[in-house]
C-alpha cells in the first residue's frame, strides 16, 4: 500500500472546495500524519475555479509533489483543467460527480464514479453538502478516520445550530455509506494513523503573526490585501492576550506611518500586505531609513504588475524590496523558506531592525502564505531575542542619537528619557539631530547608514546548504521554493548528477558565502517565480559570473519534476560542453 498520497480537489468557487481540502488537511494532520498544502482559487466573491491539494505521508514533506495521485473533480471543468496533472504510470485515481463530469474514453487511470450531486439534491435536499458526502467518500476509500471528521466538522459547524451540524453529518454518512454499499477499492492507496507529537499545523501566515508575538511585537498597523489579510486577522485575536495593539488603518500609506510612530516611541511594530499596498509604503521607507528607525514590512507576494492576479503566487517584488525608493536607503531584505522558517525567521527579522536600526522588508508569497503544513512545535528559546542599543548614564549627559560608531549604530532612547530627546527627521542631520546640508556631514552620515548593515554578514542562519560538498551543478533559490529544491537535487543526485543547492534567508545584503558556492561548481541555476530573472540579475551584477534561469510566470509553484528536468538539461549540455573544452 501507498502512504504518501497526492489529493488534490477542483471545482467551482462557492462549491467549498476549499474547505472540504481545510478539513481532509485537518484530519490527516490529527491521524499523526505530515501534511503540506498549496491551493489556488479565484478572485471573484463567488465562482471561478478552485483548486485544493494537500500531500500527506508518514514520512517529513518537503514539497506538494510534482503529480496528483488522487484527483476529486466537483465538475467536468476540474476534471479538464486538472487531470493532465495525474500521475502517468495509470495508478492515479480520478473520484468524480457522474451528475456533472464525464472522463475522457480510454483515461489511464482508475475511476470511482459517483453521483454526489443528485445525492445533494435528492437525498439531503441541499446542494450546498456536496462537498463533505466528497469526505465521506474519501473517508471510506482510504481509510480516513471517520470519528476525526465527524469531531472537525462539530468544531466547524456546531455554532451554526444543530439543523446545519446534523445536515453536514448526515452528508458525510451518505458519502461514506454509498461507497461502502456500491464501490470495490482498486487502488492501493491508504492513509494509516501514527503517533505523533509535539507537532503543530499551521499556515505560513500563522506562523509568521506567531514569529512576530515572540520577536515582541507589541503594535501592527495593516489594511486587508490578498494574501497577507490572514495575518491581521490571525493578530487581531491573539495579540491582545499578550497587552499587544492592532489597528485596521484606512489604507497602507497610514499604516506604515503608524508603524514609524510605534517604532520611534521604543515598541516593536510591523505591517503586512502585498505588492501594491507596498508601492504606497516607498516614501516612509526611506524615512525609516534616514531616521533610523527599526521596524518590519512584511510583502506577501501575488502575481502583478498593478492588481494583477491577488490570488495567486509569484516571486516579482525583490528588487522592488531591494531598490524601491530615491536615494541610498539601506535596508534589509529577507525571504522567508517554509512554513517553519517563517517562525524563527520573523524572530531574527525583528533582531536585524533593532540591531541595525533599519527597515527589514520580510519576502512571503501566495504559496507560503496560505500554505498549510505540520510543524514542530517551536522551540522559542533557539533564537535569542535582542533588543534596541540603548544609551548609557554618561551618553545622556550629551545625548548624540546618531552618533559615529565603529559599527554605525547609535544608541536609541525613547520619548520621556531624561536627557534623552531627540528629533527624528527626513532631512540630513548630523550626530546630534541639527539639520545639516554640508557634503562632508552628508558623506560621513550616509556611511554610516550602509556601515550597520555589516552587523548581520557575520551572523548565523544567513542561508542554507543542501547536497554533497563537491557538486557538478549548484541550484541558488531564494523563499518558499526550498523544500522543492531539496527534493528534486534529491532525486537528481539519486539518479547519479551531482548536485547541490544554496537557499540564502537573507538577499541583501548577499552573503558572502553565495560567492563561494558559485565558485565551487562548473554551473548554476537560478529557479525564480517571476519571468525577468530578478535575483539572477542580482547575482550577476554582484559577481560578474553567469548563471542559468529557470523561470516560471504562471501563478503557481515550481514542482520537484520541474527542478528535476532543469537539472537533466543542464547536464546534458553546459557540463558535456565543459568538460570537451578541458
Amino acid at each position: 500500500m501507498k502512504h504518501d498520497v497526492v489529493f488534490r480537489i477542483g471545482g467551482e468557487g462557492g462549491e467549498g472546495v476549499i474547505s472540504c481540502g481545510e478539513i481532509l488537511t485537518l484530519a490527516c494532520a490529527r491521524m499523526g500524519l505530515e501534511i503540506y498544502t498549496f491551493r489556488s482559487y479565484p478572485a471573484e466573491i463567488k465562482g471561478g475555479p478552485a483548486m485544493f491539494q494537500v500531500r500527506t505521508s508518514k514520512e517529513f514533506l518537503l514539497s506538494q509533489g510534482s503529480e496528483i495521485d488522487v484527483l476529486v473533480c466537483f465538475n467536468q471543468e476540474a476534471y479538464d483543467r486538472h487531470a493532465k496533472d495525474l500521475r502517468k504510470d495509470g495508478q492515479g485515481v480520478i473520484v468524480y460527480d457522474s451528475s456533472s463530469t464525464k472522463p475522457q474514453n480510454g483515461i489511464h487511470a482508475i475511476l470511482y464514479e459517483i453521483p454526489v450531486s443528485e445525492m445533494a439534491k435528492l437525498e439531503l435536499r441541499n446542494y450546498l453538502t456536496k462537498n463533505i458526502i466528497f469526505l465521506g467518500i474519501l473517508a471510506k476509500l482510504f481509510s480516513i478516520d471517520f470519528l476525526i471528521l465527524e469531531t472537525i466538522i462539530r468544531q466547524k459547524f456546531g455554532k451554526k445550530g444543530e439543523a446545519i451540524l446534523n445536515l453536514n453529518f448526515q452528508a458525510l454518512r451518505a458519502g461514506y455509506q454509498y461507497v461502502e454499499k456500491n464501490i470495490t477499492k482498486k487502488d492501493d492507496y491508504l492513509i494509516e494513523a501514527q503517533k505523533s507529537e509535539n507537532r503543530l499545523v499551521l499556515s505560513g501566515n500563522q506562523a509568521v503573526a506567531l514569529g512576530a508575538i515572540q520577536a515582541g511585537m507589541r503594535f501592527y498597523a495593516g489594511y486587508p490585501i490578498t494574501p497577507a489579510t490572514d495575518i491581521m486577522e490571525f493578530l487581531a485575536r491573539e495579540l491582545p492576550r499578550f497587552d499587544g495593539t492592532v489597528v485596521q488603518a484606512e489604507d497602507e500609506i497610514a499604516a506604515i506611518g503608524m508603524v514609524l510612530g510605534a517604532a520611534f516611541s521604543g515598541v516593536k511594530a510591523m505591517t503586512a500586505s502585498s505588492g501594491p499596498g507596498i508601492d504606497l509604503m516607498t516614501e516612509f521607507l526611506g524615512l525609516a531609513s534616514m531616521a533610523e528607525v527599526p521596524c518590519v514590512i512584511i510583502d506577501c507576494q501575488r502575481a502583478g504588475p498593478s492588481t494583477g492576479m491577488p490570488t495567486k503566487t509569484e516571486q516579482s517584488d525583490l528588487r522592488h524590496a531591494i531598490s524601491a525608493g530615491h536615494g541610498d536607503a539601506p535596508r534589509i531584505v529577507m525571504a522567508l523558506t517554509s512554513v517553519e522558517d517563517a517562525f524563527y525567521g520573523m524572530i531574527r527579522a525583528f533582531n536585524y531592525a533593532v540591531r541595525c536600526q533599519v527597515p527589514v522588508i520580510v519576502l512571503s508569497d501566495q504559496y507560503l502564505a496560505q500554505r498549510t503544513a505540520t510543524v514542530r512545535k517551536p522551540e522559542v528559546t533557539k533564537v535569542a531575542v535582542e533588543e534596541a542599543k540603548k544609551p548609557t548614564s554618561s551618553e545622556l549627559e550629551h545625548y548624540k542619537r546618531f552618533q559615529m560608531t565603529d559599527s554605525g549604530v547609535s544608541p536609541m532612547t525613547v520619548p520621556g528619557t531624561k536627557g534623552g530627546a531627540f528629533s527624528a527627521t527626513g532631512i540630513e542631520h548630523t550626530e546630534d539631530c541639527e539639520l545639516s546640508y554640508e557634503p562632508d556631514n552628508h558623506r560621513r552620515m550616509s556611511e554610516k547608514r550602509w556601515r550597520k548593515l555589516n552587523q548581520i554578514l557575520q551572523g548565523p542562519d544567513l542561508f542554507r546548504r543542501h547536497g554533497p560538498l563537491e557538486a557538478d551543478i549548484g541550484i541558488v533559490g531564494w523563499g518558499s521554493s526550498e523544500g522543492v529544491i531539496r527534493e528534486a537535487i534529491a532525486m537528481a543526485n539519486a539518479k547519479g548528477y551531482r548536485v547541490a543547492a544554496f537557499h540564502p534567508k537573507v538577499l541583501h545584503p548577499m552573503p558572502n558565502e553565495l560567492g563561494d558556492f558559485i565558485k565551487s561548481v562548473k554551473a548554476v541555476i537560478v529557479p525564480e517565480l517571476n519571468f525577468t530573472g530578478q535575483f539572477a540579475k542580482e547575482i550577476r551584477a554582484r559577481y560578474l559570473t553567469d548563471v542559468i534561469q529557470l523561470n516560471k510566470v504562471a501563478g503557481l509553484p515550481f514542482t520537484p519534476n520541474e527542478i528535476l528536468k532543469k537539472i537533466e538539461e543542464v547536464a546534458e549540455t553546459c557540463l558535456k560542453q565543459t568538460h570537451h573544452k578541458v
